[in-house]
């Protein structure tokens, strides 16, 4: 079986529909409330690969905390059923990422976004972290908080380490797209031009 899938997940609004359209050129269509569907998209990308849009997790105004479990368990199937997965790319708001994660510290959890980025880990997946809106930290401050997001992802302290796995981008404004597009190719094989 081919490996053509590369599959993006994330909480909701954290970007992916502007990340896709950055990768791609392809204009998603959003819907009006985030996360209150459990279809995929499918997208094509280079050559023979399609991206797979899965519905966005976490807090959704209006949705019961059934709903939002039924949403994971969705991700975590599909992650689990399909082999012709080549690679995860999970977005993560780097913004509010040190935020959720203390809310979760403090009740004793997890949070979603570390289990995820473990969970592609377990399955293969060697997952790519794009710490999107990094264009709303201020400039001297980005290297403390990439490294916080390094740490909790139990990476180590140095995200400049990590460059293979964690790539700051601000999908509507440009920034490490072309770095991520690189490294997509890399992952998945794919010569870029």
């Amino acid at each position: 079986m081919d490996k053509d899938k590369i599959v993006i997940v994330g909480r909701s609004n954290v970007g992916k529909s502007s990340l896709i359209r950055a990768l791609t050129g392809t204009r998603v269509k959003v819907g009006k409330r985030p996360g209150v569907t459990l279809a995929s998209r499918f997208i094509p990308y280079k050559a023979d690969y399609t991206l797979v849009d899965l519905p966005g997790f976490g807090f959704m105004k209006g949705v019961d905390k059934n709903y939002q479990e039924k949403v994971k368990d969705f991700i975590v199937e599909y992650l689990e059923k399909n082999e012709d997965i080549a690679l995860g790319i999970e977005i993560v708001n780097i913004m509010a990422f040190e935020d959720i994660a203390a809310r979760w510290e403090k009740r004793g959890s997890i949070p979603f976004e570390i289990e995820l980025f473990n969970f592609l880990t377990e399955v293969g997946l060697q997952p790519v972290i794009a710490a999107n809106k990094i264009d709303k930290i201020r400039s001297k401050d980005r290297k403390a908080v990439l490294d916080n997001l390094c740490r909790r992802l139990g990476l180590g302290e140095d995200w400049e380490e990590h460059r293979d796995t964690i790539m700051p981008t601000s999908a509507k404004k440009g920034t490490g797209i072309e770095d991520l597009k690189r490294l997509i190719s890399k992952r998945i094989g794919l010569t870029q031009h």
